[in-house]
């Protein structure tokens, strides 16, 4: 089994300029103002259709341990922002039996 890379921004900006009839200028922009859309909507949950979302999750405050000293620190609550994949998606890497 060949082991492949992840494509980079600009080899994804070339592929979707080569599949459309948009040019290289035009697809970068597209790409950051989806960027710049999900950034500034990330708070309120921000879905890409058949990819996954953006969602805000609520972390408990908890204990942890600091590896260096091995002393018990306390981890204070707080938001996280979490990707959750659509369903489509984890089809395509493993389809259903």
């Amino acid at each position: 089994m060949a082991v492949t890379k992840a494509m980079t921004k600009a080899q994804i900006i070339a592929s979707l300029a080569e599949s459309s009839d948009l040019s290289k200028k035009q697809v970068n922009a597209v790409m950051e103002a989806q960027m710049a859309l999900a950034y500034e909507q990330a708070k309120n949950g921000y879905t890409i259709p058949g990819i996954g979302k953006l969602v805000v999750v609520a972390r408990k405050a908890r204990k942890g341990r600091n590896p260096a000293t091995g002393e018990v620190i306390n981890i204070p609550a707080k938001k996280v922002l979490k990707f959750r994949v659509a369903k489509a998606a984890k089809d395509a890497i493993s389809p259903k039996k």
